[in-house]
C-alpha cells in the first residue's frame, strides 16, 4: 500500500485544515493510500518533518499551509536523491505558489487534484543554502511581505502590498549592486531585484507573465531606481502585466544569477527573511514532482 504523510500548519486558514483533517484522511484511505499527520509546532519543524518523511520511505508528501509552509517542507526534501512526490493544499493569506500552479483555495478540492494522480516536474531554485519553490529577490519594497500585517493581507490582498509599498517609497534610497546573470553583467542603483521561478508573486499574477516552471530558466526583474509617481504607475501596470514595457524594469530570463551589494540588502525567499547578500542563485530544473490540475499542465504545455 502506498504511504502517505500530510505535514500541515495547525493555524493555517483559522485553523481549517485542523477542522477539514478527518474528511481529508478518508479521501486519502478511500484512495488507497496508508495515510499519517504531522502537525507542524513551530518554525523550521516542517523541514525536519519533511526529511523524516523522506527518510521513512513515504510516496507522497502533502504540505498543507501558507507558502511559508509549502517552502520549509520542499527544504526539508530537496537535498535527497530519493525525493517524493509533493501535493499542496492552500490555507494561508496569499497563497502565490498554489494560485500559480492553479491549485484552488477550496481544501476538499485541492484533495481532489492530489487524488487525481496527475503532476508534473517542476523547477525550484536554489540560494546560497536555501531552496525556494515562488520567489526570492533583495530590495526594501521585498521586504513588504512580511511588513504588511497577515491582518491586511486577508482583508486586501494585493492591494495591501500597493498601499504598503506607496507608504514606504518616500523613504526608500535605491542600493548599488552588481548583478550577474548568464554570461552578463549588470551595475546600478536598484529599489528591487526578483529572482522568479512563477508568475505569481505577493499576488501579483502577472509580474513575470512569460515564466515557465520547468525550462530551467529564472525569470528576473530589476527595478531601476524610480520617485513616487513612477512607481505608482509601474505597480499599475504590474496588474495586468503591462510593466515590462517601462523603460525602470530590466527584464531578462537566466539559468544563473549572482547578486552583490555595495551596502547591507536583505534577501526575501518566499516571503521571509533570508539572510543577507550576496546571494547566488541556481536553478534546478525539474527537481521536484508535484501534484498538478490538468489546467495547470495545459498552461505549461501551451507557453512551448
Amino acid at each position: 500500500m502506498k504511504k502517505a504523510r500530510i505535514i500541515y500548519n495547525p493555524t493555517s486558514g483559522r485553523e481549517a485544515i485542523k477542522r477539514a483533517l478527518p474528511t481529508i484522511l478518508e479521501k486519502f484511505e478511500v484512495a488507497g493510500f496508508e495515510t499519517s499527520t504531522h502537525a507542524t509546532t513551530g518554525e523550521n519543524d516542517a523541514i525536519a518533518a519533511a526529511k523524516s518523511a523522506v527518510e521513512r520511505g513515504y510516496d507522497l508528501i502533502v504540505a498543507a499551509g501558507g507558502d511559508g509552509t509549502i517552502n520549509e517542507v520542499i527544504n526539508g526534501i530537496a537535498g535527497f536523491d530519493n525525493r517524493p512526490k509533493l501535493g499542496i493544499i492552500p490555507a494561508g493569506t496569499t497563497n502565490d505558489f498554489a494560485r500559480a500552479l492553479r491549485i484552488p483555495r477550496d481544501i476538499y478540492k485541492a484533495v481532489d487534484i492530489i487524488l487525481s494522480n496527475k503532476s508534473m516536474l517542476l523547477d525550484i531554485g536554489k540560494v546560497n543554502e536555501h531552496y525556494f519553490m515562488n520567489i526570492a529577490g533583495g530590495g526594501k519594497l521585498t521586504e513588504l511581505t512580511y511588513d504588511v500585517p497577515s491582518k491586511l493581507k486577508t482583508m486586501l490582498g494585493q492591494l495591501a502590498y500597493y498601499i504598503k509599498g506607496i507608504e514606504m517609497l518616500p523613504s526608500l534610497k535605491p542600493i548599488k549592486v552588481k548583478i550577474e546573470y548568464d554570461d552578463e553583467v549588470l551595475e546600478d542603483d536598484i529599489m528591487l531585484f526578483l529572482v522568479s521561478n512563477t508568475n505569481s508573486v505577493g499576488g501579483f499574477e502577472k509580474l513575470a507573465p512569460s515564466a515557465k516552471m520547468n525550462d530551467g530558466y529564472f525569470d528576473l526583474l530589476i527595478l531601476r531606481k524610480t520617485n513616487l509617481a513612477e512607481f505608482i504607475h509601474i505597480a499599475s501596470l504590474a496588474l495586468r502585466g503591462a510593466h515590462l514595457d517601462s523603460k525602470n524594469i530590466i527584464y531578462k530570463q537566466a539559468r544563473y544569477v549572482k547578486v552583490s551589494a555595495d551596502e547591507k540588502m536583505q534577501l526575501n525567499i518566499d516571503g521571509e527573511y533570508g539572510g543577507l547578500l550576496p546571494g547566488e542563485f541556481v536553478n534546478l530544473q525539474e527537481h521536484i514532482e508535484f501534484c498538478v490540475p490538468e489546467e495547470f499542465i495545459d498552461m505549461q504545455e501551451d507557453l512551448d
